[in-house]
């Protein structure tokens, strides 16, 4: 056994050796100096036991700390003479050595030091604030030249495991073991191991798990193993209340009910009872709810559940706000010139978040009755799949046999010529309805984002060629371009019979698909589109066309910063957000094969489309492709400035359309558009206005629209 001490013979070496044995804190110096020779009886006097605050979270079972005194003398109020110090216990530990020098350097007294029982204390805390301890006496030996310390630890074993319990915990053993893989081997210090439980619970919190706790084991075995308890926040419960103007959720003694179904508020919750709680969870939760526009307010507050010790309920108090809407305006587009519009909404029909409108549309050119329901979410459904049905009825002039260049096309009772039927005597009743399924490819997870989604439905109406009056009128004319009467064009679909039947039967089930990847739906700066989508139109009779349409778009933007006329553009730290300007690109392009009728073809020009054409004016085609570049970029506050190029073509199909409309009427069926336009930022997106010019002709033409093309 390995001992500190001194052994003072005579006063005139205690007086010559103490002052450098008080400077040393080397065990090896102290009994070189004082070899250890006198016998010496022993007395014992408890001191308290200490609790050191470093070890929060263990309760560590521990041997009561002792001094033992050599006599009756009161130690705690006269200072006595240390003349030798001795460390037990360690000779059987693997790294005892290195345990024995820990306790001596912890502590103040030295050799030819005077102590009380107040720096004896304080040295035991220190002793035991190593963490290398799990017990420690001190006892005390009288002797000729002074008191004898014995100091007895009890040194933690060598560290060989750290597990979690319960087993099934968030965090596997396997990055348990990844933390304390340095250590294991080596002697438990509760110093350290509590840095790497700090770890840990650092890991809970950046992973949302704000509620989880973890204590230390009743004891630490003497196989090295630890086990931690950890409890990671149940939710035992999750309540919806409506409280009232008043703040109060109760009316007589009874919860205050909302009038949206609890089902369909705690649908839009990935946090339920029997999961734990996380914080970043709860608040995708609060915003799933807000994005529902069924509520103005979310509040939360958690309770401790009484009957389930260590778990929580969570309270949501949810504020409804008004989901029925009328609204009304006037406006103009090219497809119905001048028009007024009446809209009835309601966004939570039932109770079950159902969104139904019924909008009345009147306007120069057209009239449209459109009723449609829309379920965001089918009952009980794991895909989020959506449901949507409609019924409408439509007049409208067709833009497909029109042209600005010409004015109007003109009607004509069978084959005989009237100059005096002007365009407007042409015009197709609509009736019909259908119903589509959406479902984003989640997995069957509602919560997981989804870049894909899928839509399958399927559509009918009834398409009447009539004049202004309600009549039949089936046929076009010969159009002033030509003058030739044998240009006839026949408004409809026309059966290999060559009949031109005064109505059409169209039936058809849709597909598409899409991915999307973009940074914003309303004003992506960075990400991509892509989009396809095919109509199988199947025959109902002689009346009734077979044929097939495929479109597909792409879109891709790439942030960028050329202009900096605001503030957060200028900055060399501003992100996409501060400063949304982008460089888009989108490619267009569909194609139909089979029997079309006209007014079934692809129009090119317009807002949507070639920006310098107005709607149908550069081509009714069976096949085209489009494309535009158009950099966009903030201008001041809500408003944002935008260049753009677009440039079309009809790859030479308008001759494949029946009826040749886009050939008779004299429609290019190709061409580009330079232009510029503003939007002011509105919540569903800029309204935006256009100018450009086709083929820098100098001609002009104006378009004003809510949201970006693309």
């Amino acid at each position: 056994m390995y001992k500190h001490s001194i052994k003072f013979r005579k006063v005139f070496t205690n007086i010559v050796c103490s002052p450098l044995l008080l400077m040393s804190n080397n065990s090896e110096l102290a009994a070189k100096y004082f070899p250890n020779d006198s016998k010496q009886s022993i007395t014992t006097l408890e001191i308290n036991k200490i609790n050191n605050f470093l070890f929060q979270g263990f309760d560590i079972k521990q041997e009561k700390n002792s001094l033992i005194a050599e006599n009756d003398n009161n130690i705690n109020q006269e200072r006595v003479l240390i003349s030798e110090i001795i460390i037990e216990g360690w000779e059987n530990h693997p790294e005892g050595r290195k345990l024995e020098l820990a306790a001596y350097d912890s502590m103040s007294i030295k050799p030819g030091s005077y102590v009380d029982n107040q720096i004896l204390n304080k040295d035991l805390n220190a002793i035991y604030a190593s963490g290398w301890f799990s017990g420690v006496k001190i006892k005390s030996q009288d002797g000729p030249l002074g008191v004898k310390l014995i100091v007895e630890i009890v040194p933690n074993p060598i560290l060989r495991k750290v597990e979690l319990r319960p087993k099934n915990s968030l965090l596997s053993n396997a990055y348990v073991d990844d933390i304390f893989n340095n250590y294991y081997g080596t002697t438990l210090n509760l110093n350290e191991f509590q840095n790497k439980i700090k770890i840990i619970k650092k890991r809970y919190e950046d992973e949302g798990y704000s509620l989880a706790r973890i204590s230390g084991p009743d004891r630490i075995s003497e196989n090295g193993i630890v086990i931690l308890n950890v409890s990671e926040g149940i939710i035992s419960d999750v309540k919806l209340r409506f409280p009232g103007s008043d703040g109060e959720s109760l009316i007589d003694g009874e919860p205050r009910k909302g009038k949206t179904k609890d089902w369909v508020i705690k649908r839009e919750l990935k946090t339920q009872p029997g999961t734990i709680f996380n914080r970043k969870i709860l608040e995708a939760d609060i915003g799933r709810l807000y994005a529902t526009s069924l509520f103005d307010d979310v509040k939360v507050s958690l309770a401790p559940d009484n009957s389930n010790p260590g778990q929580v309920i969570i309270f949501l108090d949810l504020s409804e706000q008004r989901t029925g809407s009328l609204t009304g305006g006037l406006g103009y587009s090219n497809s119905s010139g001048i028009f007024a519009s009446i809209g009835l909404q309601e966004t939570n029909a039932f109770g079950r978040a159902w969104s139904t409108n019924l909008n009345l549309n009147f306007g120069e050119y057209s009239t449209t009755y459109n009723f449609s329901l829309t379920d965001p979410w089918i009952k009980g459904d794991k895909h989020k799949t959506s449901f949507r049905t409609n019924i409408f009825l439509s007049r409208d002039y067709p833009q497909e046999f029109r042209s600005d260049e010409n004015g109007r096309i003109y009607a004509v009772d069978d084959t005989t010529t009237s100059s005096s039927d002007a365009f407007s005597s042409i015009v197709l009743e609509k009736t019909g309805g259908g119903f589509s399924f959406s479902r984003p490819l989640n997995g069957g997870d509602p919560f997981k984002e989804a870049k894909w989604k899928v839509l399958a439905g399927m559509n009918f109406k009834k398409v009447k060629m009539i004049d202004g009056s309600g009549n039949k009128k089936p046929y076009g004319d010969i159009t002033p371009t030509t003058g030739n009467i044998n240009d006839i064009i026949c408004i409809g679909f026309t059966p290999n019979d060559g009949s031109c039947p005064a109505e059409n039967t169209l039936v058809s089930f849709i597909a598409s698909t899409s991915r999307n990847n973009l940074d914003n739906y309303i004003n992506p700066t960075s990400g991509n589109k892509l989009t396809f989508g095919t109509e199988q139109f199947i025959s109902m009779g002689k009346n009734s066309p077979t044929f097939n349409r495929m479109k597909a778009s792409y879109s891709y933007f790439i942030p960028t910063k050329f202009i900096k006329l605001t503030k957060d553009c200028k900055s060399k730290n501003s992100t996409s957000e501060d400063c949304p300007q982008t460089i888009g690109f989108q490619l267009k392009a569909g194609t139909i094969i089979g029997e079309l009728p006209p007014y079934e073809a692809f129009c090119m020009g317009g807002t949507s489309s070639i920006r310098g054409w107005g709607s149908c004016d550069l081509a009714v085609s069976r096949s085209f492709v489009e494309g535009t570049v158009e950099y966009r970029f903030p201008v001041w506050r809500m408003i944002s400035g935008a260049l753009f190029v677009d440039a079309g073509s009809d790859l030479g199909s308008q001759n494949d359309v029946p009826g040749k409309p886009g050939k008779l009427l004299q429609k290019s069926g190709s061409g580009y558009s330079l232009g510029g336009g503003v939007g002011v930022k509105t919540p569903i997106g800029p309204l935006r206005l256009d100018v450009a010019s086709k083929d820098l002709s100098g001609d002009w033409r104006y378009t004003l629209g809510v949201g970006w093309k693309f």
